[in-house]
């Protein structure tokens, strides 16, 4: 039997490899350890229990079997040390009554690398180890074909352990433990099922990526967990092609904790847990060193040969490049790519405007009516300083609010709270509120609009009611092309990296820029785009943008105004 003792923590042993650069990891993994490795040493409502931790992987290692193994092997589970961080982190923080913080894991991993062995064995545990009485666990999906694939796996992990089959009866269509706690694991699929009565303590979710119209069936599953009192939806997925369903939407969701760890301003979710294995730029899918970032398990659990041929083919054929990079690198599948990552974008420099006083501003507005943001910007630039400030204002329907704030799972109504964003009466834009804003700045803050940019097809009545309030001679179009935008996006960028651009750590800005994806010719032009993802916004971008646009075409002239 192997037993762990109580000093051995798998988190801070894999961060600490991590750190020496031992283990190469993706941007996102190395943020969360990270965080993992500090939440452990600065336990708040939730502390770091290595009992716990430590539960789960003897469970594993001693109870679970391999369904497929080399002959002359054991097929006994050993498991490598990120996935023993992965399970230490999700069963292995609890509060003051044992419950666990984890509620929701995702887990994002190229295929091959053991993740419906890990999902089997959390499903397992869920269903007799966890403590739970009448526990139910289902492995879900929309089609009945995906439900059955991984609880067929933890069949065939039964089936393989005379130790789970004391506790557990593998039946045709459901795992059972009725005489041991009265509890069930079965699988369950949107297309043949009733979901009604459901009281979910684990709920496994395999390949979403798959999922069409998959939103329905993850909030009617979410829903059913509210009657335990620490449940677990389990997600585990490679990228896909299905774009704007479940995948990216939890995928922007995960990216959204990440984003805002350490950060007191940033996007809050202490029940989510994201593992995201990825290469941090698709260029990187022809560097070999960097394919563990998506492949934890690359030498060991997935054969590297077999991957190295792979890449072989697809630099012989760009026709399999898109299949490769989405399956075995996670990149998803789409005609843009990411513009800065967060470390580029992320900076805490404050500045209060009362000590710059700054005389002239350069504007840039992004309208909107309904669904999207209204963002209006102000940048400026004072005597003897490189820097360029940025103050800036959002605004949505009112109306919307409570909606977005649910179905989005975005701070809007914090960013209101907090004064970086304002409400509109009723369901849609009103552009007056811009223009008093740009007067509040004259008349308040003692800033006066130089230059303004904004959209070409912007509303002719906005543009008029500018020119009546600051003169005809600030408001400019710019037009919304690759031709207009490419060079001061690149040059954007390159400030932003170099942290000149100071925004006050404006939380609704940084969320912008990070949803931020770009789409090029075969010119290496760029221009900003939102993505796929509904949810996402860059409307704090495309003014900041615009504004930047006017700074460039007339930088001698606003230098030597000010």
């Amino acid at each position: 039997m192997r037993r762990y003792c109580l000093d051995y923590n798998p988190i801070l042993e894999y961060f600490d490899r991590i750190e020496k650069g031992e283990i190469k990891v993706s941007n996102k993994i190395y943020r969360w350890y990270k965080y993992l490795a500090w939440h452990i040493k600065n336990p708040d409502e939730y502390h770091y229990s290595a009992k716990r931790a430590n539960h789960v992987l003897e469970f594993a290692e001693n109870y679970c079997k391999l369904s497929k193994h080399k002959k002359g092997t054991t097929n006994d589970v050993r498991l490598e040390l990120w996935e023993q961080a992965h399970l230490a982190a999700v069963f292995g923080f609890i509060d003051d009554n044992g419950n666990r913080q984890c509620r929701e894991s995702i887990f994002i991993v190229g295929k091959k690398n053991g993740k419906s062995l890990l999902a089997s064995i959390v499903g397992l545990y869920l269903l007799i180890a966890d403590g739970e009485p009448g526990a139910e666990i289902y492995a879900v999906a929309t089609k009945r074909e995906q439900a059955n694939i991984i609880w067929e796996e933890a069949k065939r992990m039964v089936l393989k352990s005379a130790a789970l089959r004391k506790r557990i009866k593998p039946l045709v269509s459901k795992l059972s433990s009725e005489e041991f706690n009265n509890g069930v694991y079965r699988p369950l699929a949107s297309d043949k099922d009733s979901l009604d009565g459901l009281n979910v303590h684990g709920c496994m979710m395999d390949e979403i990526h798959q999922w069409k119209n998959g939103k329905a069936l993850y909030d009617i599953m979410a829903d059913g967990v509210t009657a335990r009192d620490q449940p677990l939806i389990y997600i585990t997925s490679t990228a896909g092609t299905i774009r704007e369903d479940i995948y990216d939407q939890k995928y922007d969701e995960a990216e959204r904790v990440i984003n805002g760890l350490f950060d007191d301003n940033g996007y809050k979710d202490p029940h989510l847990f994201p593992f995201i294995y990825e290469l941090d730029s698709r260029n990187e899918w022809v560097q070999e060193d960097c394919w563990i970032k998506a492949n934890p398990g690359l030498g060991t659990i997935k054969n590297k040969d077999t991957l190295r041929d792979k890449v072989r083919k697809a630099q012989e054929n760009p026709l399999l490049v898109k299949n490769l990079v989405c399956k075995e690198f996670n990149i998803r599948e789409t005609s843009s790519e990411s513009w800065l990552n967060f470390e580029d974008i992320d900076n805490n420099a404050l500045f209060d405007i009362a000590e710059l006083k700054p005389r002239y501003g350069i504007g840039g507005n992004d309208l909107s009516s309904t669904n999207d943001l209204t963002n209006a910007t102000m940048l400026f630039m004072v005597p003897g300083d490189d820097n360029i400030y940025v103050e800036q204002m959002y605004w949505i329907p009112e109306d919307l609010v409570e909606q977005r704030v649910k179905e989005d799972k975005i701070p809007y109504d914090l960013w209101i709270e907090q004064g970086w964003m304002r409400t509109c009466p009723g369901n849609k834009i009103h552009y007056k509120y811009v223009v008093e804003w740009f007067k509040e700045m004259q008349l308040e803050k003692d800033i006066y609009l130089f230059k303004d940019g904004y959209d070409a097809w912007s509303a002719t009545y906005f543009v008029e009611e500018m020119n009546d309030t600051f003169g005809r001679s600030v408001m400019e179009p710019v037009a919304q092309g690759k031709k207009t935008l490419s060079s001061p996006m690149k040059s954007l960028g390159a400030d932003l990296k170099a942290k000149r651009i100071i925004y006050n750590n404006n939380p609704v800005l940084k969320w912008c820029i990070c949803n931020t994806s770009v789409d090029i010719d075969k010119n290496n032009n760029i221009q900003p785009c939102k993505g796929t993802s509904p949810t996402r916004r860059i409307d704090g971008l495309a003014g900041l943008l615009d504004a930047y646009v006017m700074l460039e075409n007339h930088l001698e002239e606003y230098l030597s105004l000010i």
